[in-house]
């Protein structure tokens, strides 16, 4: 089935992905929702908790994958977002500071084993995976390495993406409102977009539309990548909800806050609501857009299909 491809999804119209309480009733009525929508699949996303809480939210949902095949038609595998982040302020964004860990083989090995093969992406920060080792080893098993809530320099990027990075997630989220005005993780990996697909939250809050504008002219179109970052939140309106445990209140424009308002912690927009905003205020043409939100992402979940440039 044709159809959006989403790579980050935390939860979904009033279903949090993280919950310790997450039923397959519920998971199940999330992804029937997400099809309604117009997406064919995703990676249903875990973001940094306690190792231990990880495994059993990877292992919970693999298990589903394995035994229910209305589920599997839409999850296409899990997107493991952390804990191997950097822990500064801004640039860990809404995950838990204290569960933040520097990259290890056996901790990212465990990550992955509990997954029983559904796997298919883990977002890190370079600067916390040593001679990006961990990269190398996750790569070398076939899940793809993305960079995320990272302050790594260009020199580190660039050894990632030689140990096997394809992706920076979420760019322009996930590091803090203030950065130096030229040397800062957003430049650094615009001016390696050659070499890695670049993922961005087009909702109207994470990005002002003048910027991802510019983010999108700079970035070649075969290495878009569009993703909602979608939270229990998605498709519901203003109100207050759950992330992993934490509350996140969703204001009357549809942005998504972190207790605080200091920062947002994820997205309530749904995919169509970015595929209208990409449409109608930048002007996006419906071949760019079957292209951002299809094809790329199907590159990186399908290798075969094509190979990274």
């Amino acid at each position: 089935m044709s159809g959006y491809v989403d790579l980050q999804v935390n939860g979904y119209s009033g279903v949090d992905f993280n919950a310790q309480d997450l039923t397959l009733d519920d998971f199940t009525a999330a992804c029937q929702q997400i099809r309604l929508d117009g997406v064919s699949r995703i990676l249903a996303t875990i973001i940094t908790a306690p190792l231990d809480s990880m495994i059993a939210k990877i292992s919970r949902i693999a298990q589903w994958l394995d035994r229910v095949p209305e589920v599997a038609e839409v999850v296409a595998g899990i997107h493991i977002e952390g804990p191997f982040i950097n822990p500064a302020q801004g640039f860990v964004g809404a995950h838990p500071r204290d569960a933040v860990q520097v990259a290890t083989i056996d901790a990212a090995d465990r990550l992955c084993d509990c997954g029983g093969g559904w796997v298919r992406m883990l977002t890190l920060a370079p600067e916390q995976d040593a001679d990006a080792a961990v990269t190398g080893f996750l790569s070398d098993a076939g899940i793809v390495v993305a960079a995320g809530h990272s302050d790594a320099s260009r020199d580190q990027l660039r050894h990632a993406i030689d140990r096997g990075l394809q992706m920076y997630t979420h760019l322009g989220n996930g590091c803090p409102a203030l950065l130096p005005r030229h040397d800062n993780i957003v430049q650094r990996v615009l001016s390696l977009s050659e070499h890695l697909m670049v993922s961005f939250i087009a909702d109207g809050h994470h990005i002002p539309t003048y910027a991802l504008r510019n983010y999108l002219r700079c970035v070649p179109d075969h290495h878009i990548v569009i993703v909602t970052d979608a939270i229990s939140a998605a498709g519901l309106g203003s109100g207050r909800f759950e992330l992993s445990g934490q509350i996140v209140e969703v204001d009357d424009n549809g942005a998504a806050w972190a207790e605080g308002r200091t920062h947002f912690a994820g997205s309530a927009a749904t995919f169509p609501r970015m595929v209208e905003l990409l449409r109608r205020d930048l002007a996006c043409s419906d071949r760019d857009i079957h292209q951002w939100t299809e094809l790329n992402p199907s590159r990186l979940l399908d290798p075969l299909t094509d190979s990274l440039s």
